[in-house]
């Protein structure tokens, strides 16, 4: 086969209809960003929003709840309707609240209702953290053990995950699953349509994290007859550190009273009634708790205004050809050095990022950041590497393994210390 060249890159970039998007956003000079699946840059669009509202407070004060361009009393729900596309649901079943832990808390207070006969929490053992800890606190909360009530499916590298097993963990006596639409290591993207169908099938409710496939790859949680879903905001969706989660609930579930309650939950126009006895939202926005966080909610509205005109369909198209043309160019100039591909090489079950892995990958990681690449270390040996389709080139991906192949030519990573920061 013959080989990748600079030239073929650069063709690429000048074949790409996303390529305008790319001046949205502000990149520095003399560094290459390949961590967008931790945090996405921002964009100009995102700061310009970001200064209106904080104009509505300058101009408005308390009337900036009703008044200006973006009230801010409506603002979740207005930017759950503009979120809606991206994960294939109705206007009303999203809304943009919380954070991706608080949703999830939101969800199992809600949803999992355990009885005599049908009682365990599916979950998998390559899941991010933070997911896994706020189920098992529903179960010492409740008085329950994670040797009852917990199943959690294993992997058998450290990497992937078999759907097989996923769905071979439906017992009967299994009330509820949570589950990742694309796991943050490998990459690997769970088929979210016959994992919800194989659930439904056997009487389980189930709730996907979307925080690493949201703005990468499309979705269609109604038509799946999802149950739920949560994500954050400030990865592919360019929201900004700390921005504010979202969460989707299917309208077949509508008129659940939610399991954490608080006043923003009310039905809008009942809501500064102030009564003791809430009104609910009869939609999602049942599951907001509390006052929303206005000034972090700000930069979506800019963010999400690109998602609209660049399409999450031209989205994946191109972020499959970054992460192919990077996964080739893997395999093409680093076969002498002892990197493992540990992404699906498979596109329909890749999502928006490659990793590999090496011995040497914390010290490779620092040594990238030297020479102006910003990768994403997962100890103890993975290096992550994410191609964002909104604003890196394909001479991106041709820069930054060319800089990683002369790192290990040189052998500069040996100037560090393998180990981690206190941030990864």
């Amino acid at each position: 086969m013959k080989e990748l060249t600079l030239e073929d890159v650069k063709h690429l970039d000048e074949k790409d209809e996303l390529r305008p998007f790319r001046d949205e956003f502000y990149i520095q000079d003399r560094m290459t960003y390949m961590d967008g699946n931790s945090l996405g840059l921002l964009s100009k669009r995102a700061e310009q929003s970001t200064l209106d509202i904080l104009e509505s407070w300058k101009t408005f004060g308390i009337d900036g709840w009703q008044s200006g361009e973006h009230p801010w009393f409506y603002l979740s729900e207005e930017l759950g309707k503009q979120m809606a596309p991206l994960v294939g649901a109705k206007e009303s079943e999203v809304i943009v609240t919380g954070s991706t832990t608080v949703n999830l808390h939101q969800i199992l207070n809600t949803f999992y209702q355990p009885t005599e006969s049908r009682y365990k929490i599916v979950a998998d053992a390559l899941n991010f953290p933070t997911d896994t800890y706020a189920i098992k606190s529903h179960l010492y909360t409740r008085g329950f053990s994670e040797e009852t009530h917990l199943k959690i499916i294993e992997s058998t590298d450290g990497n992937f995950i078999s759907e097989e097993d996923i769905i071979a963990s439906f017992s009967e006596d299994v009330s509820i699953a949570i589950l990742p639409s694309v796991w943050y290591r490998s990459g690997q993207i769970l088929n979210m349509e016959r994992i919800t169908k194989a659930a439904h099938d056997k009487g389980v409710f189930v709730a996907f994290d979307l925080s690493h496939s949201i703005g990468s790859i499309p979705h269609e949680l109604h038509n799946w007859q999802a149950d739920a879903a949560f994500w954050c905001t400030y990865k592919h969706l360019n929201g900004g550190p700390g921005s504010v989660g979202a969460m989707f609930v299917h309208e077949k579930h509508f008129g659940k009273r939610p399991g954490l309650a608080g006043w923003f939950g009310s039905n809008k126009d009942a809501q500064f009634n102030l009564d003791q006895t809430m009104t609910v939202a009869d939609g999602v926005g049942a599951y907001q708790i509390g006052t929303p966080h206005v000034l972090n909610l700000a930069p979506l509205i800019g963010s999400l205004s690109i998602f609209s005109e660049a399409g999450i369909t031209d989205i994946r198209k191109k972020s499959l050809q970054l992460t192919s043309c990077m996964i080739e160019l893997v395999e093409q100039e680093l076969k002498a050095f002892d990197f493992t591909i540990a992404t699906p090489l498979d596109e329909h079950v890749r999502g928006g990022h490659v990793y590999i892995e090496h011995k040497e990958a914390a010290r490779i990681c620092k040594a990238l950041k030297a020479k102006g690449v910003i990768p994403d270390f997962r100890a103890p040996s993975g290096i992550r590497l994410a191609p964002v389709a909104l604003y890196n080139s394909f001479e991106d991906v041709w820069n930054t393994i060319q800089i990683l192949k002369e790192i290990m030519e040189e052998k500069a990573y040996e100037a560090y210390e393998n180990e981690r920061g206190v941030i990864a």
